[in-house]
């Protein structure tokens, strides 16, 4: 063999070696872009409907815009009018009212409910499905429901109460009355749901933690406070923030509770925020100003979600 033909087979060996195989190739992107074509289509779902109609939403709330008529571009006019509007500060003080008084208990209530059902007692898979029937029924079931319990002259609730010698309550008629009754229609529909979050975290904590806290003497309430409220602050924190973004969109239940009426009652005594952007944007056809509405909600939601988190991690620690 002369030297030149070694040298070109030398050549070809060498590129034959540097060329990658297609099918390496193809493994190669298949491990490189397939995680983001499995999760794009979620992100294209969420930019169609999610995050255009926020942002279009946002342009609304700058223009004077009604059903009729032209569309004109009035800057921050409608949120100045928003924090100057009594109606809109009476539906958030309504909002927040019945957030506070729907979700602390309603955790709390999770919380103990998951632990109790956490150990072991009999029919616990009966009684851990049942904690989730009152979620998949019917809100509009519940709120015909929970309307006629706590109706002011026929009410099962005002039964109850005049057999212990108190006056009936009309619950419609007071501000303080009516937050009790949608709260407890709140609570009735997701304590459930919230305790079997819960509990799926506590069944991931190691039993060895238990059986060492238990060989050290510490008591059923002290492993709970030591050992699974720490453990839980991420599953906490979650359900904290979707409690708070549902508890500060709540429209159906006091809409119910108010017999379908926007208004919430005579003096709105529990006109949620909700409520009030509905019936200025689609009563009343100012899409401007109900567009600056749901800005501002969507604010709030943001601001309550931060607080409750930092709130959560510094109580957990």
């Amino acid at each position: 063999m002369t030297s030149s033909s070694v040298i070109r087979s030398s050549a070809a060996a060498r590129a034959a070696g540097d060329r990658v195989p297609w099918r390496s190739r193809l493994t190669r992107a298949d491990v490189k872009f397939a995680p983001y074509f499995f999760i794009a289509p979620f992100f294209v779902l969420f930019a169609i409907f999610g995050a255009f109609p926020l942002v279009y939403t946002g342009w609304v709330s700058l223009h004077d815009w009604h059903l009729i008529g032209e569309h004109t571009f009035v800057g921050f006019a409608n949120y100045t009018a928003l924090f100057a509007d009594p109606d809109f500060w009476n539906a958030l003080k309504n909002t927040v009212g019945i957030f506070l008084l729907a979700t602390v208990p309603q955790l709390l209530m999770a919380l103990a409910v998951a632990n109790l059902l956490n150990r072991k007692i009999r029919a616990r898979t009966f009684f851990r499905m049942g904690v989730l029937i009152p979620n998949v029924t019917s809100v509009a079931a519940v709120g015909i429901v929970f309307g006629q319990l706590f109706a002011r002259d026929v009410g099962l609730v005002n039964y109850l109460i005049t057999t212990f010698g108190l006056d009936a309550v009309d619950w419609q008629a007071n501000t303080w009355s009516s937050w009790i009754a949608i709260a407890v229609m709140v609570d009735w529909r997701w304590t459930g749901y919230n305790t079997l979050i819960l509990l799926g975290a506590m069944q991931a904590i190691p039993k060895d933690l238990y059986e060492s806290a238990s060989l050290d003497g510490a008591a059923p309430w002290q492993q709970f406070w030591r050992i699974t409220v720490p453990l839980l602050r991420p599953t906490l924190v979650f359900t904290v923030i979707i409690s708070t973004i549902g508890g500060l969109q709540l429209f159906t239940e006091p809409v119910i509770f108010g017999n379908g009426k926007m208004l919430g009652g005579t003096l709105g005594q529990f006109q949620t925020v909700t409520m009030y952007m509905y019936e200025t944007a689609f009563q009343r056809f100012q899409y401007g100003y109900g567009a600056a509405i749901a800005w501002s909600l969507f604010g709030l939601i943001v601001v309550f979600s931060l607080v409750n988190l930092l709130l959560i991690r510094r109580a957990a620690r």
